[in-house]
């Protein structure tokens, strides 16, 4: 045995000592409910834990800048609209044109828009007059964009990408009807849901969204004022809410 007088033998002390004083550091400070070291928590525990955590982050009342949510979820740049720049004023010049004539167009008495339930069914039919009229502009493609897995698609956030094809320069475009007496209305009307798979950001843009006001005429609907939004600088709020359909609710529910 190695004498306790030692040299050795106090440094092996010392070690222990900063170990054991270590561990009850840890132990003392160490948060309420975090699991020991190889021990498990249920799913059960690891739920509540994240609701606590949502619930304490204050969620409902917290405002979030858009580009630093398209940066986290799609890895991608929002571009603010720069009117100095070339191709931004070029892109801007055609969409003003395509909106005053699908608005003239889609205000027609033969309009199939006035053959609609409701008139948020219309937004697709400005999605297509703009898609054609912007196409029919030279030197810009406008299209569907498409999502991560390279297919078109109708739904979500964005409906249009517009590209510019003298510099590359690329924009997003989303059409919304308003109804003109609702243009300060606190409701929610813009919504944008990451999904890993169906995300439509694919490419570094400028993100525009364009709101066209109409009278609010049921089944004889006709639009007017339009407005042009640069979404750089739009900040949104996020809704956390459980849900459950009527499938979750009655699956086993008695009759009475």
């Amino acid at each position: 045995m190695i004498p306790c007088s030692s040299p050795s033998c106090r440094i092996i002390g010392v070690l222990i000592l900063c170990g054991l004083t270590a561990f009850i550091t840890w132990s003392l400070c160490r948060p309420d409910g975090d699991p020991v070291a190889g021990q498990e928590l249920t799913q059960e525990s690891r739920d509540t834990l994240l609701v606590q955590q949502l619930l304490g982050e204050n969620l409902s009342t917290r405002r979030f800048a858009f580009p630093t949510i398209v940066q986290a979820s799609a890895e991608r740049q929002v571009i603010p609209l720069d009117k100095g720049t070339e191709s931004h004023r070029r892109v801007i010049a055609a969409i003003r044109t395509a909106l005053d004539e699908s608005v003239e167009k889609l205000s027609r008495s033969d309009s199939p828009i006035r053959k609609l339930r409701r008139i948020n069914e219309g937004s697709r039919f400005f999605e297509e007059s703009l898609l054609e009229k912007i196409n029919a502009t030279e030197g810009l493609v406008c299209e569907i964009p498409t999502n991560r897995e390279g297919e078109h698609q109708r739904s979500g956030y964005p409906d249009l990408k517009v590209v510019d094809e003298t510099s590359g320069d690329i924009f997003y475009l989303d059409p919304k009807l308003v109804e003109q007496d609702s243009w300060r209305s606190s409701f929610r009307t813009f919504y944008f849901e990451p999904k890993t798979k169906t995300l439509k950001i694919n490419d570094d843009a400028v993100h525009l969204l364009v709101g066209i006001g109409h009278d609010g005429k049921s089944g004889a609907w006709t639009f007017g004022e339009w407005k042009i939004v640069d979404l750089s600088t739009l900040t949104v709020r996020l809704k956390a809410e459980f849900q459950a359909s009527n499938a979750d609710l009655y699956k086993s529910g008695d009759k009475e």
